[in-house]
């Protein structure tokens, strides 16, 4: 059984940085397609981004593009979201996913794997 645990979420000023792990028990994440979702209250699922798990190739949201980028530290069997610059809309819940590719890496339904979120606030 794959469960993945996300952290590193908080509560930080607009124009801050957080970095977020997805750690995996029951799986090796390089062998997957990680992907980033967030949800905001009242809102549907997001796609942030996803991270590639044969060639690491990667895909960044347009609403964070810039700003998020994801990468992987396969000897901790750890995928990172770091968020640079961050602004109040990006306040929600942050979920990473596993899948087999990250083709429609936006979909939600591509994914087989969830953690159980963590909470990011940005707020003065």
């Amino acid at each position: 059984q794959v469960q993945l645990v996300e952290s590193g979420g908080g509560l930080v000023q607009p124009g801050g940085s957080l970095k977020l792990s997805c750690t995996a028990s029951g799986a090796t994440l390089k062998h997957y397609a990680i992907a980033w979702y967030r949800q905001a209250p009242g809102k549907e699922r997001e796609g942030v981004s996803c991270i590639s798990g044969n060639d690491n190739g990667n895909y960044i949201g347009d609403s964070v593009k810039g700003r998020f980028t994801t990468s992987r530290d396969n000897a901790n069997n750890t995928v990172f979201l770091q968020m640079y610059n961050l602004k109040p809309e990006d306040t929600a819940v942050y979920y990473c996913a596993a899948g087999g590719t990250c083709w429609s890496w936006y979909e939600p339904e591509e994914f087989d794997y969830w953690g159980q979120g963590t909470q990011v606030t940005v707020s003065s």
